[in-house]
């Protein structure tokens, strides 16, 4: 095995996992997720089935990555961010027509600590995400932005 899982994490089988790359303790990484090389999971960190994480990315503890998401490479999350994953939740939707938005982090973005990224949006390379934001709208390449929502700032 080229990389590190801690004994109480799970990975489940058919979940791709990078060389070099270290995921701690009480995590969880879900069957067809794919992790790239050389990226840390902190503890208690949930991947879900379907979720792509790019190469050299560091994703601190407590942070939920839902299906629909995909983050490319040189990715900072910061510890307790979520990510949602449906624009309409309800315990059952009518018709059973559940459906997941996507969402794209590109190279280099940087998400603070307790941030929610709402479904849907993309954060383009090398922006900013203030700590304590709800990003609910596409924030543009080397961009600061923080709030309730995000707004960008000088």
């Amino acid at each position: 095995m080229s990389f590190f899982v801690h004994e109480t994490s799970i990975v489940d089988s058919g979940a791709i996992i990078g060389e070099n790359t270290k995921i701690w303790h009480f995590s969880h990484i879900c069957s067809t997720a794919k992790i790239g090389r050389n990226v840390i999971i902190g503890q208690n960190c949930y991947i879900d089935k379907g979720v792509t994480i790019g190469d050299y990315c560091k994703i601190q503890n407590n942070v939920s990555i839902y299906n629909g998401v995909t983050i490319k490479d040189k990715v900072f999350i910061g510890p307790s961010v979520v990510f949602t994953n449906d624009l309409y939740p309800r315990a059952q939707h009518q018709f059973n027509k559940w459906e997941i938005t996507k969402t794209l982090i590109d190279s280099g973005a940087s998400i603070g600590a307790n941030s929610t990224i709402v479904c849907g949006v993309t954060l383009n390379s090398n922006c900013l995400v203030g700590a304590g934001s709800v990003v609910t709208k596409n924030v543009a390449e080397d961009t600061l932005v923080y709030g309730n929502p995000a707004k960008p700032k000088l």
